[in-house]
């Protein structure tokens, strides 16, 4: 479906549904509403939530918040275009990208001061993904980020499979790791990489929304056997006398 304006009958919305996204007519606008959003921390399992179950379920993470932008864009007369950035042991993110005087710019969907959205004065998706290079870092402080998509236009896709889907919209996020991507920096570059310092990491642990109970539960449980596996691999390192004198410190008579 290549239409330039999208209507309601052609994504398959209710009247209410389209008209939330209608009054979504800029970026910075889309943007506020996507702000507004609270972060899906998926409590329940992996979900690529469709542009309705975001609506109605009011939580999305990166690539749910940037297929509801593109429906909007789409339905003012833009191209539905997303651009995905492939990370290496991280988590890659996805942007919806606009065009204004000719330059690129980017909604995106985050909970974190870092990955927001950018304003359309990049010439090309190559100076588009650069900008997020310095800011795109895992737990450890290392800069992940190494390569970007071309754009991918979601018309290509039926609206059923993510705009109206009840289910998971697994299509497109597969999708988006199958299609060209486009390396960042090379090998020997990775290597010279620096990690962010202490200021970053701190800052980057800022959230726009809390997690809800049941997932600080589970991180709870995650941190606690990590630091178990690691105190039980120092000890196999250790002699058995260094052993028991630990446990003495921690134990006193």
């Amino acid at each position: 479906m290549r239409k330039r304006f999208a209507r309601r009958e052609d994504l398959g919305l209710t009247p209410a549904e389209y008209r939330v996204l209608a009054r979504l007519d800029s970026p910075a606008r889309i943007q506020r509403f996507l702000d507004a959003t609270p972060a899906n921390f998926e409590p329940h399992g992996d979900t690529v939530l469709s542009v309705r179950e975001v609506l109605r379920q009011r939580r999305a993470h990166c690539i749910e918040g940037a297929m509801l932008a593109a429906c909007a864009l789409w339905i003012h007369g833009e191209p539905p275009l997303l651009l995905d950035l492939e990370a290496v042991q991280d988590y890659d993110h996805v942007v919806t990208l606009f065009r204004r005087n000719g330059c690129w710019g980017a909604i995106s969907k985050t909970n974190h001061p870092v990955l927001r959205f950018r304003d359309p004065v990049y010439r090309s998706l190559r100076e588009l993904a650069m900008s997020y290079f310095h800011e795109y870092a895992n737990r450890r402080g290392e800069k992940t980020l190494r390569s970007y998509s071309r754009a991918f236009d979601l018309r290509s896709v039926a609206p059923r499979l993510w705009v109206t889907n009840g289910e998971n919209c697994w299509e497109v996020a597969e999708t988006l790791d199958e299609i060209r991507h486009y390396p960042l920096i090379g090998r020997r570059q990775a290597r010279g990489l620096r990690t962010r310092d202490r200021m970053e990491r701190r800052v980057q642990r800022l959230r726009d929304h809390p997690p809800p109970a049941i997932v600080r539960e589970r991180w709870a449980q995650q941190l606690a056997k990590a630091r178990a596996r690691r105190r039980a691999r120092d000890q196999r390192g250790r002699s058995p006398a260094s052993v028991i004198r630990s446990i003495t410190r921690r134990n006193p008579s």
